[in-house]
């Protein structure tokens, strides 16, 4: 690890704010947390011997964000410190050349829109007193704390993930300065402020922007943590439980489809499903990947995903306060961390040194194995939940029964031409390809484990499989879970191709590009049997190039160096 001078950073920028403000300039304020292609695009004309594709649109769309991503690439500190300024509209924080030259030696690519998920997460907090802040990173219970370039950790237990997340700070502390750093411990996002709030303070913060005449720039910050000695009050969360989607729903923008929806209460009517194409889809396939992970623009979604039916934990705040945690939906307000799972070298989550055998030797198949979790589901709710709805999707035999008798409890056949499938049994076709199991139905309550007295009859428990022996298989989907999967990050270093499909936001968000380095999939999963016949179609060469490219592309701004970066350049 590179020695440097104690620098501080991005929020402990903001715990000055109130003494500092004056001298501080703009930000480019952006809500696009992924980089996604256009919502339309025009068809071409078909290659010569092979129809076009709506798919080929998008990965020649996402070739061209791609290219234009690489050219502002950042080669010298000049060159950063421009891109900083015209992204963001303020002079660089104090310590910027110190982060830029730590990125330099760790061999990154520095390109500013990488960071954009900082910025989306800390700019409302230019609204609160920076003492405020202080108050409140002091006082919530889990936490982080830096003292004189060490680590220490407050928690009621041993937390496996807040041990990695204190051992990722551990390794940057050196640069940075006192600073406490409340963690959200729970799987679950905790943290939704009212739109009309989150409103309020971007107007402060726009307010505040500028670029300050050099002679004004402030090249070292102050107090950054709450002293030994320092009396003041205590800071009360009030934490709220309930139903989850009432709580989320208040970080929708008032004119959002989910503001005016009404939530069901009855989860044990057909789920609200149809077979049309997704909206704003490209002929039923994803075209904006940031759009498509939006509850606040699916409102349907409360009815299809565990995160909203019942979710295991229920414990939230509509109180802004400078909370860290792995994932959150794009209505919540937590400040982004990598995950801990993702620090990990357990190859349950990476998968090990295993990245998989060559393209041309994997099985021409997708693979899934998971438990069924995603909340709390119960012989009335399981048929809403997002990872029963997919093995159900890919599995020959209840598309089988769907197809003999018309029914099936958690999902729809598509439409006879709509996303030209192949001729004849839609189970058999599916059957060449798909295999997809749980390993533990995790039924609520647990009597009788793995199994499940209500979903034994529609699922059968099969076997775990690791993660380098899934990687043998060409295709590799991702589910959420409880939040998102920590798997992801393993999958896109494979030699396998990732299936994605989540309403979670990570901090990776805007260096990944869809279509380009993974293949996003619409939450509904409608679009499953379109993106399994393109592949398989006669498009395999598609699949192992954004296979390929997906995993030089992690090794490039994934490493377990670029989060030391990311955090660095966070706190």
């Amino acid at each position: 690890m590179l020695t440097a001078p104690r620098i501080s950073s991005r929020f402990t920028q903001l715990l000055l704010l109130a003494a500092i403000l004056s001298v501080l300039t703009i930000v480019f304020y952006t809500n696009a947390d992924a980089i996604h292609v256009p919502e339309s695009i025009s068809l071409k004309p078909p290659t010569k011997g092979r129809p076009h594709h709506p798919i080929d649109d998008l990965i020649e769309e996402a070739e061209r964000q791609q290219d234009a991503l690489l050219q502002k690439e950042s080669h010298t500190l000049a060159d950063a410190v421009r891109a900083y300024e015209e992204r963001r509209g303020r002079r660089p924080p104090p310590g910027f050349d110190v982060w830029f030259h730590f990125a330099q030696d760790n061999n990154a690519l520095v390109i500013e829109d990488f960071f954009d998920r900082i910025y989306h997460d800390l700019n409302p907090f230019w609204a609160v007193p920076a003492l405020t802040i202080r108050q409140q990173a002091g006082d919530i219970f889990h936490r982080i704390s830096i003292r004189n370039g060490s680590t220490s950790q407050l928690s009621d237990q041993r937390r496996v993930w807040l041990d990695l997340w204190e051992n990722l700070i551990g390794t940057i502390a050196q640069h940075l300065p006192d600073l406490d750093i409340p963690i959200n411990v729970m799987d679950e996002s905790r943290v939704v402020v009212p739109w009309e709030t989150i409103d309020e303070y971007m107007t402060v913060e726009g307010n505040s922007r500028r670029i300050v005449p050099a002679s004004e720039v402030v090249h070292k910050f102050g107090k950054t943590s709450v002293g030994k000695d320092e009396e003041v009050p205590g800071f009360d969360p009030q934490w709220e439980g309930g139903p989850y989607w009432d709580r989320a729903v208040i970080g929708c923008h008032p004119d959002s489809p989910a503001r005016s929806y009404k939530a069901e209460v009855d989860y044990t009517v057909f789920p609200p499903l149809n077979n049309s194409y997704p909206e704003k889809s490209h002929h039923g396939y994803v075209a904006n990947w940031t759009y498509v992970k939006q509850p606040c623009e699916h409102p349907q979604l409360q009815g299809l995903h565990g995160t909203f039916v019942e979710p295991i934990s229920i414990s939230n705040s509509r109180k802004l306060m400078p909370l860290f945690g792995g994932s959150k939906l794009p209505m919540n307000n937590e400040i982004l961390l990598p995950p801990a799972m993702y620090w990990t070298d357990d190859p349950f989550y990476s998968g090990g040194e295993e990245h998989g055998t060559e393209w041309g030797k994997k099985k021409n198949k997708i693979i899934w194995r998971g438990a069924a979790s995603g909340g709390r589901n119960k012989d009335t709710t399981w048929a809403r939940f997002q990872r029963h709805r997919f093995v159900s999707m890919v599995n020959g035999t209840s598309i089988a029964h769907a197809e003999e008798t018309g029914k099936q409890p958690n999902f729809e056949l598509p439409e006879s031409g709509q996303y030209d499938l192949p001729s004849g049994s839609l189970a058999e076709w599916v059957s060449e390809w798909g295999d997809a199991a749980f390993v533990h139905l995790l039924c609520f309550p647990d009597t009788n484990p793995p199994f499940c007295d209500y979903d034994d009859a529609f699922y059968q428990v099969k076997p775990s499989m690791p993660m380098g022996e899934q990687y043998n298989y060409k295709y590799l989907p991702d589910i959420d879970g409880n939040s998102f999967s920590g798997r992801y990050r393993g999958f896109l270093g494979s030699t396998s191709l990732p299936i994605k499909a989540t309403i979670y936001d990570e901090w990776h968000d805007s260096r990944m590009m869809a279509w380009k380095h993974f293949v996003p999939m619409d939450n509904t999963f409608v679009d499953i049997y379109g993106i399994m016949h393109y592949f398989l179609g006669g498009r395999d060469a598609a699949a192992k190039k954004i296979a390929l490219e997906g995993k030089q592309w992690t090794e490039t701004v994934l490493r377990r160096e670029d989060m030391q970066i990311y955090v660095f350049r966070l706190l």
